[in-house]
């Protein structure tokens, strides 16, 4: 068989198969009587099998290697294989977002493009001070990448930092709240704590939704940080967390607050008052525990509150009966 048809057969072209040839990689058996190359059938099966270890991302040598040296085996060789693709992968998934990124940010002109990415380098800089200004001044740009803010901020643990990320996060708008919520999903809790604590800073029914999810978390943390920002918005169901934190004197002078902030409703007010009622009469907790779910109570107002401490100021505990008695005279004299 004559090079122009094993060409057409194989899909290889001629110029290439004289290469291979030139290397050693094939060999031709024959030679027509006008002096052509002729290839055989085993020739042929030999090309396909340089072109299948080629498709594999095989050097010629070791293609060659592979083919002919009885001792080499291609355990090794496809492992380092297997790493040196999953690192390309990775490079072009890398450039792949970036430029889902820039081109989300409608660039109108190439100063907008080197702007977004410029913005993009800045924020995954090395140095904290970079990554604080590239967060600050994100707001300003043409069309801020929010992707790249959330990836920035579920990420970032310089404080400053984050807090900067977080106030770029919240002028973005509503996409904010949807990206989060991947992080909430996180393995990791301090991904997740990241993801709350941004949510805090956005408003709207959709990251206060979010947040009621995390009371839900495995993490403690994640769950007072949700529960002290659902607690200012108004939103009864903190409430037993925020009642933990006081009684494990976990902030609980802020848990307080937000008791109280809750109580600013009738209807939520009688919830929270039963419920401190309730965990007082817990004859497991100790002194300095039921004191500060007494002093919660200075923070409720109504009558429902009030005859709460009414009852208290007979309390077995003395220091629970001087707090109740105290926040009561500091109500009448109100």
């Amino acid at each position: 068989m004559l090079i122009g048809e094993v060409a057409r057969r194989s899909g290889v072209s001629p110029r290439m198969l004289r290469h291979y040839e030139s290397l050693g990689l094939v060999r031709t058996t024959g030679r027509t009587t006008a002096g052509y190359r002729a290839y055989t059938e085993e020739d042929i099966r030999r090309i396909f099998h340089v072109e299948s270890l080629r498709s594999l991302g095989l050097s010629l040598r070791d293609v060659g290697r592979a083919l002919d040296d009885p001792g080499f085996t291609p355990a090794g060789l496809v492992a380092d294989l297997a790493r040196r693709t999953r690192e390309r992968i990775a490079r072009e998934t890398e450039l792949l977002t970036r430029l889902r990124r820039i081109d989300a940010a409608e660039p109108a002109d190439w100063q907008d493009v080197l702007q977004v990415v410029a913005l993009l380098r800045n924020l995954r800089s090395g140095d904290a001070g970079m990554r604080q200004r590239a967060a600050l001044s994100s707001v300003d740009a043409a069309q801020v990448p929010v992707e790249a803010l959330v990836e920035a901020v579920l990420s970032e643990a310089d404080p400053h930092v984050a807090g900067a990320l977080r106030w770029a996060l919240a002028q973005t708008g509503e996409r904010g709240p949807e990206l989060l919520a991947a992080g909430l999903e996180s393995a990791s809790p301090e991904v997740r704590g990241r993801a709350v604590r941004c949510l805090a800073e956005i408003p709207g029914d959709r990251a206060t939704a979010l947040l009621r999810d995390a009371l839900g978390d495995a993490d403690t943390a994640v769950r007072r940080t949700a529960a002290l920002e659902l607690g200012a918005r108004g939103v009864a169901a903190a409430v037993p967390e925020l009642l933990g934190m006081v009684v494990e004197e976990a902030n609980d002078v802020d848990a307080a607050d937000a008791l109280g902030t809750l109580a600013g409703d009738a209807a939520v007010a009688d919830r929270v008052v039963t419920a401190l009622a309730g965990r007082l009469a817990d004859g497991a907790l100790d002194s300095s525990a039921r004191r500060r779910l007494t002093q919660a109570l200075a923070e409720i107002p109504g009558r429902a509150a009030s005859k709460t401490l009414t009852s208290l100021t007979g309390d077995r505990d003395r220091t629970v009966a001087l707090t109740a008695t105290y926040i009561l005279e500091l109500r009448d004299s109100g």
